[in-house]
């Protein structure tokens, strides 16, 4: 059987990474690691329910090279919970959308993640 491959249809693909990521949803703090991300959002784990259509706020450090120096870029946006979903081992998965980024905040991220692109 022939198995075709799909052409990447996002204007930003995703890119699997664990980078550490602060989200504040409804009065609480949770840290958690990405398991993908682009520049229009995120995928990570959280351990309470937040329901779908819940604003946020995202907060990360991303370590980015330049020539020979590493510099912490500090990302801070506003976010919304498009999916919400049980994780069997608990917690929940969460897919959320930064629907409220600069353009030179969306670059930093553009940066962090073509930095890791073979």
């Amino acid at each position: 059987m022939k198995t075709l491959k799909r052409k990447e249809r996002r204007q930003f693909p995703r890119i699997e990474h664990y980078l550490p990521l602060n989200v504040s949803a409804n009065g609480y703090d949770f840290v958690t690691t990405t398991k993908n991300i682009s520049c229009i959002g995120t995928y990570c784990h959280i351990d309470k329910y937040v329901p779908p259509f819940t604003k946020i706020a995202v907060k990360m450090i991303l370590p980015t090279v330049s020539k020979d120096t590493t510099v912490n870029n500090k990302v801070e946006c506003k976010g919304v919970i498009v999916r919400s979903e049980n994780d069997e081992r608990g917690g929940f998965n969460v897919a959320i959308f930064f629907n409220g980024i600069n353009e030179s905040q969306r670059k930093k991220i553009s940066q962090y993640l073509n930095q890791l692109l073979p």
